[in-house]
């Protein structure tokens, strides 16, 4: 296991004013907030970030800002995923030369019928990977991508920057299980992803890290803590003590519960989301600040 990626590494929220502007202030209050809760690295420009709402000058403007911010601190991911080669590895090049410490890229895919071929995501990576920085892999549902275990390896095997692996497909323990079986010390950072709502079971099948939501990083982090300490009793505890909360923001909420959680607490002042994504339902939210309330977690105290 490589100590450089390890712990829990969340999805940094971006911060809209009500007027669907971008939040500055507040983007950099987010990021203040995720490290004090203890983040091991942030990752910014995820889906989680709403990266499918904002626009490419939009994106240059939040990768600067983000990064002479957190102004190494801790390190950060920067997303790249792009359905045309050359806008991925120029994305990359742009993340490099500002200083990010890695990238993170979904295949090529364009909404339902646009997907790359195995070949296709392989040379995509390839091109990536000839940039110079390291590269975390996302397996997620939202591409639509098939990436089997055996691409995978190869990936790793040969692309040198292919270092790191965000599985957050259908039980993913067994896929992150295989993984490592397969690939060795090739496959340096294994993590799991969707707010770590299959964490332990990752954990057990040798994730090292864990991608989370920005909404209680300093809650989970202590499950990993545990585990990795070989304290699992304590780890398991830990674990059923924020279940309900992660189990709601995973099937009620998405990336709102974050922004949700950090407007409670005064880290931003708006919860907007641009159109066509619609407001929480009151109740939801409701019953979302109810859950986090008795977990007494830093991000409903830190801006007041």
């Amino acid at each position: 296991m490589s100590t450089r990626y390890t712990g829990i590494w969340p999805v940094a929220p971006t911060p809209f004013h009500d007027d669907g502007s971008l939040d500055l202030d507040g983007m950099k209050r987010v990021l203040d907030c995720l490290i004090d809760q203890g983040a091991d690295g942030i990752c910014i420009l995820a889906n989680f970030s709403e990266q499918f709402l904002i626009s490419d000058a939009e994106r240059e403007t939040l990768t600067r800002l983000c990064l002479e911010h957190v102004a190494g601190r801790v390190p950060m991911i920067v997303t790249i995923s792009h359905f045309a080669t050359q806008i991925a590895v120029e994305r990359a090049r742009f993340a490099k030369g500002l200083g990010a410490d890695i990238v993170m890229m979904m295949p090529p895919y364009h909404g339902a019928l646009l997907k790359g071929t195995a070949q296709q995501t392989f040379d995509q990576f390839k091109a990536v990977g000839e940039v110079g920085i390291p590269i975390m892999v996302q397996d997620a549902p939202l591409s639509g991508v098939d990436l089997p275990v055996p691409l995978l390896v190869r990936m790793a095997q040969e692309i040198d920057m292919v270092r790191l692996f965000k599985i957050e497909c259908p039980r993913a323990a067994n896929k992150l299980r295989a993984l490592i079986e397969q690939g060795g010390a090739a496959i340096e950072a294994p993590f799991d992803g969707e707010e770590a709502i299959t964490l332990l079971a990752d954990l057990d099948a040798g994730a090292t890290g864990s991608m989370t939501s920005g909404m209680i990083v300093d809650q989970i982090k202590p499950v990993l803590t545990h585990y990795h300490a070989g304290r699992l009793d304590e780890a398991t505890a830990a674990y059923g003590r924020v279940a309900m909360a992660i189990n709601h923001e995973n099937r009620q909420c998405g990336w709102q519960s974050c922004k949700a959680a950090m407007v409670e607490g005064g880290v931003i002042r708006s919860d907007f989301c641009r159109h066509p994504i619609d407001p929480l339902h009151p109740a939801i939210r409701a019953r979302l600040i109810d859950l986090l309330r008795p977990l007494d977690p830093l991000v409903l105290n830190w801006g007041k």
